[in-house]
């Protein structure tokens, strides 16, 4: 069974729309020939972003690499979105080059997540360069096996966090990404793929029900309530030292 694509005729919402154009605009005067495609990916993609939370999610592609403007190009359309568009969060840009994207490489990490986490805004659509996917483990592992890795990373910033806002930021940012790292935990034998942090959460319950507690505790994160250091930290500890383990059971089962 192939994995769904985002329909790219359906259009953005209007909250979003003008950004995204202004955006390109930007990108083309300051990447030139050199601009080869543009991608949103996330809740606006998805066309369920929400005014005033959520994020605008870009990858840029590029011809060659353009690391002598790369942070000013950046900053630059962060700032102006910024100013002009005071209820998008932020912006986010990846970057990379045709030559990495459009590599046998890539299959499970750049064609995946083109194919079916985009939608093509500008240029040639690198995304058609691969065919469809269909759930498995090993696009699960690509995604997850560095868990550890941004487990420790997010533990320090919540840790580490100076404001509530700063604190509630990380704890949203954790939540989605254990619960998309616990749904990918068990795609393989699901069969289907899904991107909401809720519905991943529920799906994932089906299988591991003894892990009610902790799915209803990453939903609390999610929802943006300041919730004290010691109890994150916590729930990183305990239930991301289960994923983890289990990712490293399952790899060694299946391999």
């Amino acid at each position: 069974m192939s994995l769904p694509v985002i329909n790219p005729q359906q259009p953005f919402q209007p909250e979003f729309a003008p950004l995204i154009r202004e955006v390109i605009m930007c990108l083309k005067g300051g990447l030139g020939p050199n601009l080869h495609s543009v991608y949103v990916y996330g809740s606006v993609a998805r066309k369920t972003a929400v005014s005033g939370q959520s994020n605008l999610d870009l990858v840029v592609v590029t011809k060659t690499a353009f690391e002598s403007n790369r942070a000013t190009l950046i900053n630059t359309v962060k700032w102006r979105a910024q100013q002009g568009y005071p209820h998008v969060k932020g912006v986010s840009i990846r970057t990379a080059v045709v030559s990495d994207v459009a590599n046998l490489d890539s299959i499970f990490t750049w064609g995946f997540m083109l194919k079916h986490c985009c939608v093509c805004v500008y240029g040639n659509d690198l995304s058609d360069c691969f065919g469809d996917y269909e759930p498995s483990w090993e696009i699960a592992k690509h995604w997850n096996m560095d868990v550890q890795d941004w487990l420790t990373v997010y533990r320090t910033k919540i840790a580490q966090a100076q404001s509530i806002d700063e604190l509630v930021s990380a704890q949203v940012v954790i939540a989605k990404k254990l619960l998309r790292a616990s749904y990918s935990l068990v795609m393989y034998r699901d069969k289907r793929w899904f991107d909401d942090p809720i519905e991943c959460g529920a799906v994932f319950l089906k299988y591991h029900p003894e892990k009610q507690v902790e799915i209803e505790r990453l939903g609390i994160l999610l929802s943006g309530r300041s919730i004290p250091k010691r109890s994150v930290v916590g729930l990183i500890d305990v239930f991301g030292d289960w994923l983890v383990k289990q990712y490293q059971k399952t790899e060694f089962r299946i391999g």
